[in-house]
């Protein structure tokens, strides 16, 4: 006997077949159908599944779960296979022949395309000696938050958080963590970039016209933050400081243009920054805020601060300290002593600046003067003390996580593995603590959007990467940012806030134009960028022959 074929099947057979791959065609009256609401209280009841009622599931899925939500608006095509301990938000789609397994957890809006493998469960295998389908099975769960889409081939594996935003490129394997808005394919998946960066030309470009911006409004930047003769800076209270620094942060940004502020008289600025060194330390206390009576200079903040404000302003007027800085020039009891007291649990990133300054004068020391023993001692300590499992020194906090001693780490790593020239210890441990805490504050944002968080992430990454490749492109991605930013935060004639949401300062000026250079020299793309910090935040360094 022939077999009866159907050569025009019924319109509504062939809606169906329709349905179970092209899933998005289904309508208000297919949900409502007898048929698909049979399926969804049959699901219910053996498969711990919670339908809401625009979600659908076509005839053909195969749902073999303990539990099993499906939001608003979220659909199961057919030929897709779901099992284990599922939870769909809204708007969430799963293709034809999709495979998910396990403990997932998919948010809002996360597309999963056809021949995706999601498995929320792992064999165990760590025992040699007993055969692996008799190990233990672990399940650590699967986290996919909202908006994210994952393209067809691609994998995830157990125990992976998928960030908000996120795309999965075609056929990438994922074994770890996907930072949110991130980009990632290969084998294994690896960053590409972040969604919505703009690319090496449109960041070529906006540093050209940042530089000729900044370059040309200098006089009247300059201008805007002299008070009777004096350069002052205001801070996030709006009111006028005067300091040493000041003065200093006018001519390292003049310096970072091939330039010098208008009408400075440059011998006897020379004459009257030199003669702030205190001849029997070697230290640089502030003529406007005295060291306190009673107080040892090295333990004042500001005289080991003008080690770098007022020492470099010197080298870029041509000049050098009067005095070696005997201050530094330590036995190594004293010296380890000395670090080993500062607040490395609490406040890391002042022991860093401390070891920033004892580093900058033991390069004048050794530069114009001679030096003894001390720097052997002084990387010795480091190199004993940074802690192997995150690459930093010092403590993170209860309030401020990470932060503390990734701030530190760019003070320490400045003033004495950049300054001279060597390589960080466990580079890579700190690429990842200076990324996750980029990651822990959102990439930064409002208030906590500062030259110092930026400068403290670009810094100690352009440094590490010179080293190692070791998570590059997402360096590259936070760099990009801040040139994409930039521009948009000049403010003509004033330069640039400190922060968001304050006024623009000479601090922040100078800052933000290092940090600018800094994100540029790690992209590979400086030379299109008109300024180069001279002074405290300058990246190249100085040969000793050493």
């Amino acid at each position: 006997m022939k077999p009866h074929i159907v050569e025009n099947p019924p319109i509504d057979a062939e809606h169906e077949a329709r349905l179970q791959f092209l899933t998005w065609d289904r309508t208000p009256a297919d949900i409502e159908a007898p048929e698909h609401r049979a399926r969804q209280a049959h699901w219910v009841r053996v498969a711990g599944g919670s339908f809401h009622p625009t979600a659908y599931v076509a005839a053909e899925a195969a749902i073999f779960t303990s539990h099993l939500v499906l939001g608003e608006q979220s659909w199961i095509a057919g030929h897709a296979l779901v099992r284990g301990d599922v939870e769909f938000g809204a708007h969430s789609t799963v293709n034809s022949y999709a495979m998910i397994s396990g403990k997932v957890r998919c948010g809002d809006g996360v597309r999963i395309a056809s021949h995706v493998t999601i498995v929320g469960f792992n064999h165990g295998y760590d025992d040699p000696s007993v055969p692996i389908h008799t190990q233990k099975h672990e399940s650590l769960g699967i986290v996919i938050e909202d908006d994210v889409w994952i393209g067809a081939n691609a994998v995830v594996l157990d125990g992976v958080t998928v960030g908000r935003g996120a795309v999965i490129a075609a056929g990438a394997v994922v074994s770890k963590d996907v930072p949110p808005m991130a980009i990632v394919g290969g084998v294994p998946a690896r960053l590409v970039r972040y969604r919505g960066q703009r690319g090496k030309t449109d960041a070529v470009a906006a540093l050209g016209r940042l530089g000729v911006m900044a370059k040309s409004q200098l006089p009247e930047v300059l201008a805007a933050y002299r008070e009777g003769g004096e350069y002052v800076s205001r801070e996030a209270d709006g009111q006028a400081r005067r300091s040493a620094r000041h003065r200093n942060d006018a001519i390292e940004l003049a310096a970072g243009f091939d330039t010098l502020p208008e009408g400075l008289d440059v011998a006897a600025t020379l004459t009257e920054l030199q003669a702030m060194q205190d001849p029997v330390t070697g230290l640089f206390p502030d003529p406007h805020r005295p060291v306190a009576l009673g107080v040892p200079m090295r333990d004042d903040g500001l005289a080991l601060y003008n080690v770098l404000s007022v020492g470099y302003a010197i080298e870029v007027l041509g000049g050098k300290p009067l005095y070696p800085i005997p201050a530094v020039e330590l036995e190594a009891p004293e010296l380890c002593d000395w670090l080993e007291s500062l607040t490395w649990r609490g406040r890391a990133w002042t022991a860093g600046s401390v070891v920033d300054a004892i580093g900058t004068a033991l390069y004048y020391n050794a530069r114009y003067f001679t030096t003894g023993r001390a720097r052997e001692t002084l990387f010795g300590w480091l190199a004993m003390q940074q802690n192997r499992a995150t690459g930093l020194w010092g403590s993170p906090t209860a309030d401020e996580g990470l932060l503390q001693p990734v701030n530190g780490f760019y003070r320490l790593t400045r003033g004495t593995y950049a300054q001279f020239g060597l390589p960080v210890p466990n580079a890579e441990r700190a690429v990842d603590s200076v990324l996750l805490n980029y990651c822990n504050y959102g990439g930064f944002s409002g208030p906590t959007y500062t030259a110092c968080n930026l400068l403290d992430t670009v810094h100690p990454l352009l440094l590490c990467l010179r080293q190692t490749d070791y998570r590059r492109a997402e360096a590259e991605a936070i760099a990009r940012a801040v040139v994409g930013r930039a521009e948009e935060r000049w403010v003509p004639g004033q330069g640039f806030a400190f922060a968001d949401g304050q006024a623009p300062s000479l601090q922040g000026t100078e800052m933000w134009l290092s940090v600018v250079h800094l994100a540029a020299e790690l992209l590979g793309i400086a030379d299109s960028f008109a300024f180069v910090p001279k002074g405290v935040h300058r990246m190249r360094a100085v040969g000793l022959g050493l």
